[in-house]
């Protein structure tokens, strides 16, 4: 796995010692070699765990491991039900217990592990700054881009670190070259500030924004594939396509949808948001030419930070956001000139990356999966319950909307909160609504068993009065 060194801060200060630890390009193993044994038997000889943020964030890591040893030899879909284990992964979190939060695909909390080193690297920022952040600490944000790109399966060179996925696709959507006319082709189902960003650029500079629409859920995804087929007209420059539909989780056909758009010259965009680090997926798996998304709702990694991806014989066509150096036309970095920014927010997402690899991703995966199937299934056998995502294996993962036909989801959203100090989000879309319901790997079953419990009543009874 490309980069596991990522993680790895450079400084030994925190450990008492001045010592400089190399730089990811002075270690001796190729980073696009490293795969996770690799990583975790160098972490054994002492390589990984002294190059840490701290020796808290050390101890942490160790926790982890030794967690995941319980379960090392079991199915990924078995090591989903082990509930003492999932029990360790739920105390790697600082969550308070007073609220059941089930609105993760907003924001999720991050594990101790990044908070730990987001502290401790700001602290460390703050001693000289325009030395210690510029000269020291931002430089080793190489190990964390390698670190992305090892879970994406794709080079570097092709990864720039940003502050959220709205910043990611609207650097694709502003940044792509089109004239009055170009059609840009997406869904009434993508996200609203990526609508907004085309439907500007269709004020200024008259291109032409076209949704098509298809059911949720649909029946397969070839009524996906078929919607954006046939709203591809001769004019369309750009497809732009969820990976995983903030609405309801559905997953799309994104590789066959990329081929479609490669066989009639059609550039594809795809918004990772829901998708990355959420279930188990590389880029050879979607063949995108452009790829954003969100760091801190399914990696886990500081709020604020986010990945671009750029096809490399494509970097040098995509005008940055805020203008770069021409020297920099072909460099990934020129998406990343934002003026100062703090380096710490950067370098802690090393340690969601040590988090996720360390978990595994398809055991992650399976465990989300686990949890929608576990409170979906327990709703699914009421009456008067809807469902907008598909149960289907391929369509859907850890994230739901479920709605209950004559009530109104914002009531059933503050109810929940005011009431039972449940935390879920109301969805109202022109073709469905309902409560998008997203717990995380550190949500327990008995507060899933306490949000079915409520949700039973108001399907049953509807909700109270008072």
């Amino acid at each position: 796995m490309p980069g596991l060194s990522v993680l790895l801060r450079a400084s030994c200060s925190a450990h008492g010692t001045t010592e400089r630890v190399p730089l990811r390009s002075e270690i001796d193993v190729p980073v696009r070699d490293y795969d996770r044994r690799e990583f975790i038997a160098r972490v054994g000889k002492g390589i990984g765990l002294a190059t840490l943020a701290s020796a808290t964030v050390a101890g942490l890591y160790q926790e982890l491991q030794a967690a995941t040893t319980r379960v090392a030899g079991l199915p990924p879909a078995l090591a989903a039900t082990d509930e003492d284990f999932w029990f360790e992964i739920q105390r790697a979190f600082n969550s308070t217990r007073s609220i059941i939060n089930l609105n993760n695909g907003g924001v999720s909390p991050s594990p101790r592990i990044v908070t730990e080193a987001l502290v401790r690297y700001t602290w460390e920022q703050e001693d000289v700054p325009p030395y210690t952040m510029w000269q020291i600490m931002e430089p080793q944000s190489e190990n964390v881009r390698a670190g992305l790109a090892g879970i994406f399966g794709c080079d570097a060179e092709e990864v720039a670190i940003v502050r959220n996925a709205s910043e990611a696709l609207e650097t694709l959507l502003f940044g792509l070259d089109l004239k009055a006319g170009d059609e840009v082709l997406t869904t009434t189902q993508d996200y609203p500030r990526m609508i907004t960003t085309i439907k500007q650029r269709e004020l200024r500079e008259k291109i032409v924004l076209r949704q098509v629409t298809y059911p949720a859920p649909p029946k397969s995804l070839q009524e996906i594939y078929d919607a954006i087929e046939r709203g591809i007209t001769p004019r369309t420059k750009v497809i732009l396509i969820s990976h995983a539909v903030f609405l309801t989780g559905q997953i799309t056909p994104v590789k066959a949808i990329c081929e479609l758009a490669r066989s009639k010259g059609i550039e594809c965009i795809v918004d990772g948001a829901h998708s990355f680090a959420h279930f188990d997926f590389t880029w050879k798996d979607l063949q995108c030419d452009y790829f954003g998304t969100s760091l801190h709702k399914w990696l886990y990694a500081p709020k604020g930070t986010g990945l671009l991806f750029v096809k490399r014989d494509r970097i040098e066509k995509i005008w940055p956001l805020m203008a770069a150096e021409v020297k920099r036309r072909s460099d990934i970095r020129k998406f990343e000139e934002i003026g100062t920014h703090s380096a710490a927010i950067r370098l802690a997402i090393g340690e969601a990356v040590l988090f996720h690899q360390g978990l595994g991703a398809k055991r992650k995966e399976e465990r989300l999966r686990f949890l929608r199937a576990y409170w979906a299934g327990k709703l699914a056998s009421l009456p008067n319950v809807r469902f907008h995502t598909s149960f289907d294996a391929d369509q859907s993962c850890g994230i739901a909307l479920v709605e209950i036909p004559g009530v109104d989801p914002a009531e059933i959203t503050k109810y929940l909160m005011e009431k039972h100090k449940i935390f879920t989000v109301a969805i109202s879309h022109d073709e469905f609504k309902g409560n998008r319901i997203t717990p995380n790997v550190y949500t327990s079953l008995r507060e899933l068993d306490r949000f079915c419990d409520v949700m039973e009543t108001i399907a049953r009874k509807g909700l109270p009065r008072n």
